[in-house]
């Protein structure tokens, strides 16, 4: 949904430019899609302020689906992605709303503070959200879902090729949900694929970080 909602101008090096899209037409966007082809699961990226973040929530609570809600904060440049009193909005409005949500590290201490990933998990949890995976760690991600906590152990790669790991990792999240499969089940499958998507990344395209490639799972290059 991140991109319905708020547009962005960006290169390897970083975002340039943010354009908030107006909220009747956010609706009117998600009611064709719902309307028409219909939707088996759905995750949200950036959303940027708290207009936008309560326009898709009261979308939602009347269209519910298994959510992905990927809280993304900061560009990997450093670029501020939501505004500060959209933070608010995302946890009162979103996370009770969201099957599963999936900070990086960094997301998840500006919501809950430092900690083990696991502490942060359990945080995001208690938060509101029906469960949480931690992303980002350098023994792989944490899952907790109120009950159970567990390591998803993941390979990390020196490659300079991370950009749109995170959206890679709650977009294939969101597409095994739509399948019905398992939480974290899925969840295994999405860590392994954004990992998988880093270590074949285009590191030599661009000035910044080169983009994830995902394209070459299904030799489509």
């Amino acid at each position: 949904m991140s991109a319905i909602v708020a547009l962005t101008a960006q290169n390897t090096v970083g975002v340039t430019a943010i354009h908030e899209l107006p909220p009747e037409f956010i609706i009117a966007q998600l009611t064709a899609v719902f309307d028409d082809i219909g939707v088996d699961a759905a995750k949200t990226g950036m959303l940027f302020s708290a207009r936008l973040i309560e326009t898709v929530a009261g979308f939602l609570e009347h269209h519910r689906v298994p959510l992905v809600v990927d809280p993304v904060m900061v560009a990997s440049s450093g670029a501020k992605l939501l505004e500060d009193d959209a933070v608010e909005a995302l946890v009162r409005r979103l996370f009770p709303l969201a099957t599963v949500v999936t900070p990086n590290v960094a997301e998840a201490t500006a919501l809950v503070g430092p900690g083990s990933l696991e502490d942060q998990a359990r945080r995001l949890v208690d938060l509101g959200a029906a469960a949480a995976i931690v992303t980002g760690g350098g023994a792989g991600d944490v899952f907790f879902d109120g009950e159970t906590a567990l390591e998803l152990p993941g390979r990390r790669h020196d490659v300079a090729a991370t950009h749109g790991s995170g959206c890679t990792h709650s977009a294939t999240l969101a597409a095994l949900l739509a399948r019905g499969e398992d939480l974290v089940a899925a969840a295994g499958v999405a860590a392994a694929t954004a990992s998988d998507a880093v270590e074949h990344g285009l590191a030599e395209l661009g000035a910044g970080e080169g983009p994830v490639d995902v394209f070459h799972l299904k030799g489509a290059r």
